[in-house]
């Protein structure tokens, strides 16, 4: 493959992986209050979600597109590239409509289960094992995820549906955070992501045209603000800063800060007038054992080295 001298892996980022983390953890953890504002279906939303970010990828890559003449992907990359932007898709449709089967606060601390997942995955194919240290943290930090959702698995049928939406999309994300380290070790960031962000606009839009409920127009003008603030601000800044995470940081130690969404979302749908979900006693201490999670797994020797 013949790979430009600005798509190959470099020791030292451009900008620092863990402030890139920052920003992209705040930035996601406006996606759970965000989409319980929507009034529109699931698939609709997930769909322009991608489709406005694939379109402003695409500007970006017009304007790169001599820097970027002699990138060629093997097959194998290739359909590595396509399975990742389906198991995007079908995390977004799945996280997406668990949002209106239980509450923010249980549907993202149940997809944040994720690292249990990444770190199986990268073990299993990647090579890449996480220490002693960082699975005492990851199993803390999620163990707080399943405190804060606890309330509501035995509440009804209707919030376990969602529970079990929300676990969904945490094991098809985990295999869409895997592929992108994998790949992202020699492919440019807007390369990458314009194949699966593209590649998962398509299969949702395609989706929400032929169910015969959901429909692609004729939403009120907030609702596509919120589409644009979803693409701009969870996508484009979070989604796309945890790829950019991924060239220099093993997966699981991605992953693993990611769980400082549900503490975000939460927050933000308490504090929202709209949606007004005070968080019980029960989160409050689920959130504190997180933030001990993510500090035993991150502060582990070697858990802020970039990957040469």
């Amino acid at each position: 493959m013949n790979v430009p001298s600005d798509v190959r892996p470099t020791a030292v980022p451009a900008v620092a992986p863990w402030l890139v983390l920052v920003v992209a953890v705040s930035a996601m953890s406006w996606a759970g209050p965000l989409v319980r504002l929507s009034t529109a279906p699931a698939l609709a939303i997930a769909a322009w979600r991608l489709l406005f970010s694939s379109a402003f990828i695409a500007l970006v890559l017009a304007g790169r597109r001599r820097a970027l003449a002699g990138v060629r992907l093997p097959p194998a990359d290739r359909r590595l590239a396509a399975a990742a932007g389906i198991l995007l898709a079908a995390h977004f449709w799945s996280w997406i409509a668990s949002l209106d089967w239980t509450t923010v606060a249980s549907s993202v601390v149940l997809v944040s289960t994720q690292p249990i997942f990444v770190a199986a995955f990268s073990a299993t194919f990647l090579g890449e094992r996480p220490t002693v240290r960082q699975w005492l943290g990851i199993t803390a930090a999620v163990a707080g995820a399943i405190l804060i959702g606890w309330g509501d698995f035995g509440v009804s049928g209707r919030a376990l549906v969602g529970d079990l939406l929300a676990v969904a999309a945490a094991i098809m994300v985990a295999g869409y955070y895997v592929i992108g380290r994998r790949l992202r070790q020699y492919l440019d960031i807007w390369v990458y992501i314009g194949i699966v962000y593209g590649i998962a606009a398509v299969i949702l839009a395609a989706a929400a045209l032929a169910h015969p409920r959901v429909t692609l127009t004729g939403y009120p003008p907030a609702d596509w603000l919120i589409f644009v603030a979803l693409a701009a601000g969870p996508m484009m800044l979070g989604h796309t800063g945890v790829n950019y995470s991924l060239r220099y940081l093993r997966a699981y130690v991605v992953n693993i800060t990611l769980l400082g969404e549900a503490i975000g979302a939460t927050v933000i749908a308490w504090l929202l007038p709209a949606i007004a979900e005070r968080p019980p006693a029960q989160t409050l201490a689920g959130g504190a054992l997180i933030l001990a999670g993510i500090a035993l797994a991150v502060l582990a020797p070697g858990g802020r080295r970039a990957a040469p």
